[in-house]
């Protein structure tokens, strides 16, 4: 759909209820901190996005798991990750579903309680984050075979750089090999009152 596979979409949707969790814990504690209620409220709503959101990024992330090519140490990786995030939807959810019992009338204690368990909660998600980055930035993860096969060679032929704005540079290669400078001996004039010297 819209050209976008799988993995295409799980990376698109999952931004969305981390920022939207994130938000929420940070109106609560804020409401709770400023004795603000419509802050509360804010978490309420962004608590829902996100809960939302990410069960879709979960699902997504289930579907898109064989659709990508992985040899173990993707698959260990991507394991953690799905785990973590499944753990994480369910503190958020029952959190959500606490308030929602209890007509989003809690007890001081109850909500202190529930404070403890989003913040919590968004320490696992930062996990689950990190685990996705090692996926995405360390292991490719997503990228098919052959794309990664091209894009090395790619990288091996090296790249063209024109010299900077106002300069009359060359250009010149990067590569695996060395770049090679002229080694031409650059002609100076001495100051005035230089005493004779050979260079």
């Amino acid at each position: 759909m819209f050209g976008m596979d799988l993995p295409r979409w799980h990376a698109a949707v999952n931004d969305f209820p981390v920022a939207l969790l994130i938000a929420a814990v940070l109106f609560d504690l804020a409401g709770w901190l400023l004795k603000r209620e419509s802050l509360l409220w804010a978490g309420i709503w962004t608590l829902w996005g996100g809960v939302i959101g990410g069960w879709a990024a979960v699902i997504l992330g289930l579907m898109a798991e064989e659709k990508i090519d992985h040899g173990e140490a993707i698959h260990d990786i991507m394991k953690a990750h799905q785990t973590w995030g499944i753990v994480t939807m369910c503190v958020f959810t029952a959190v959500l579903g606490w308030k929602l019992l209890r007509r989003f009338q809690v007890s001081g204690a109850e909500d202190k309680a529930l404070k403890i368990v989003m913040v919590l909660g968004l320490a696992i998600l930062v996990r689950v984050g990190q685990l996705g980055g090692k996926l995405v930035f360390e292991h490719a993860a997503g990228i098919p075979t052959t794309m990664m096969e091209s894009e090395i060679q790619n990288r091996e032929a090296g790249h063209h750089h024109e010299g900077g704005e106002g300069e009359e540079a060359e250009p010149h290669e990067h590569g695996d090999s060395a770049a090679t400078h002229d080694s031409t001996p650059h002609t100076h004039v001495d100051p005035p009152g230089t005493p004779p010297h050979q260079h």
